[in-house]
C-alpha cells in the first residue's frame, strides 16, 4: 500500500495527539492535589488519578489517537507507518520545554533529531 497526503495527515495528527496527552497527564500527574494523594497512597491515590481532570483528558487523547492510527494501519503497511511514532519524541521534548519549562539540552536534542532522521530515511525508502 502506498501512502498518501491524507494518510500522512493522519499519522501526523495521531503521533501530535499522543505527544499532547504526554503534557496533559504529566500536568495532571504533577499537580499538588495529586502528589499529596500518592504520597498518602492505597485507594486515596487511585482515586485521585482516576477522578483528575488531566488525566482523564490525556488519557482520552490517546484513545482518539489510537483511532487515528488505527485508520492509518488500514491504509498502509505497519513497517512504513510506524517509524512516524519517532516523531513523538521530538513532539514530546519540545512542547516539555515550551510547555512545562522541562531543561533543554545539546545532547538531548541531538538524540531526539537522530530518531528523527532515522524516522525520514525509512519515509523515504518505498
Amino acid at each position: 500500500m502506498k501512502m498518501n497526503l491524507s494518510v500522512l495527515g493522519l499519522i501526523l495528527l495521531s503521533v501530535t495527539l499522543s505527544a499532547v496527552a504526554q503534557i496533559v497527564l504529566k500536568h495532571g500527574m504533577t499537580a499538588p492535589a495529586t502528589r499529596e494523594a500518592m504520597g498518602a497512597g492505597g485507594l486515596h491515590a487511585i482515586t485521585a488519578i482516576a477522578t483528575n481532570v488531566h488525566v482523564i483528558g490525556g488519557l482520552a487523547l490517546y484513545g482518539l489517537g489510537m483511532v487515528f492510527w488505527l485508520g492509518v494501519l488500514s491504509r498502509v503497511d505497519v513497517s512504513q507507518a510506524y517509524p512516524f511514532v519517532g516523531l513523538g519524541f521530538l513532539l514530546t521534548m519540545a512542547f516539555g520545554v515550551l510547555l512545562l519549562g522541562e531543561p533543554f539540552s545539546i545532547g538531548r536534542a541531538a538524540g531526539t533529531l537522530m530518531v528523527l532522521a532515522g524516522v525520514l530515511l525509512v519515509a523515504r525508502s518505498n
